[in-house]
């Protein structure tokens, strides 16, 4: 019998992750960057189409007041499993990649410590960046550094096959 979280795509490593992703930015952004969870959705542009990141960040003065959505996101967090890797890869990658102020893209997986950073590079192409265990994922669009470790504190992966 599925769970209510199996249901929806998630279990509780992909709940525990975005959290403690979300709260590591949280304490290390400065002001004028906000930092919202997978309530807060993000405009592809003003009319849609609309996603729901896991965890997104804006460094903009518009997306800070905006109610409804926000439309500047410089860096967004996806938590990939299973059952969302396909889309947030292929689809969800391709609406986000229209945002002009998006630098980075960054997949973590709930299945493995592995995290997958992709940044616009100054010519405006995708570069690929994996991270693996006792690494420091880099987020230039921030100037944050984040262990491994933190990204996957008191997570209980799957153990393996």
């Amino acid at each position: 019998m599925e769970t209510f979280l199996q249901w929806r795509g998630e279990r509780s490593p992909h709940a525990d992750i975005a959290l403690n992703i979300a709260s590591l930015l949280k304490s290390a952004v400065q002001s004028p960057c906000k930092v919202r969870n997978s309530d807060a959705k993000v405009g592809i542009t003003a009319d849609g189409p609309f996603v729901y990141p896991d965890v997104s960040v804006t460094c903009n003065e518009r997306d800070r007041t905006a109610q409804k959505f926000s439309q500047q996101p410089c860096l967004i967090v996806e938590v990939i499993s299973p059952s969302t890797e396909a889309y947030d890869r292929g689809g969800k990658f391709a609406l986000y990649r229209r945002l002009e102020s998006l630098q980075e893209y960054v997949l973590i997986s709930s299945e493995t410590k592995a995290v997958e950073v992709f940044r616009r590079d100054q010519k405006g192409a995708w570069v690929f960046i994996p991270y693996g265990e006792g690494e420091n994922v880099e987020l230039a669009s921030l100037s944050v550094s984040i262990s491994i470790e933190d990204i996957y504190e008191d997570v209980m992966l799957a153990l393996s096959k």
